[in-house]
């Protein structure tokens, strides 16, 4: 059997004889069928576009051109919101484009991404999250939530959390800070046992 490349992440898939092609990519997931491009022309005199003149070209085009189903539509806006809202809308530093450099800014988030341990996604917009410090909580600001299986709080304070931010559209996450990973699982299994 021929080889397949996927077209999202590139990666060649040789499928198994027996069972035969499948239809979405083993290695990231996404539909290997549906797979379509978008072309929007921005060759308008006016630099102000009416996003609704855009929805209601796009509505004109989309089953012809683009063959999106209605199902996909749906599920298009239950991932994204609303009708009105689109992708661009959830990078927010574009918004600083004519004030800023933003090819700059792309280029130093990228050397700050090469430098980083952990690279997470943003939920929002998945963009790669920016490491920005380290956070301590202690007693003070924190009640743990007590676990009957343990007799005892799940994670006790004090701990640090990493501080993430995106630099698409600004949101904050924290995950549980290395070492504290490591006391986490200790203490649950010794609790267990």
């Amino acid at each position: 059997m021929e080889p397949t490349v996927c077209p999202w992440c590139q990666s060649e898939i040789v499928w198994d004889e027996e069972i035969g092609p499948e239809d979405t990519c083993p290695h990231c997931s996404n539909e290997l069928k549906g797979y379509r491009t978008l072309s929007i022309s921005i060759d308008r005199e006016d630099e102000e576009t009416d996003s609704e003149d855009l929805e209601e070209d796009l509505e004109e085009h989309d089953e012809e051109s683009f063959g999106i189903s209605e199902d996909e539509k749906r599920e298009l806006q239950r991932i994204w919101g609303s009708d009105t809202e689109n992708l661009s809308s959830l990078r927010t530093v574009d918004k600083y484009g004519e004030d800023h450099d933003l090819f700059a800014f792309e280029e130093a988030v990228e050397a700050v991404l090469d430098e980083q341990e952990e690279v997470p996604e943003c939920f929002h917009c998945r963009e790669y999250m920016l490491h920005a410090g380290t956070q301590r909580v202690t007693e003070e600001g924190f009640q743990p939530a007590i676990a009957s299986l343990l007799q005892g709080p799940v994670l006790k304070p004090p701990f640090d959390m990493n501080v993430y931010v995106c630099p698409g559209c600004f949101q904050v996450q924290y995950n549980l800070a290395e070492d504290d990973r490591l006391r986490l699982i200790r203490s649950l299994i010794q609790k267990k046992e």
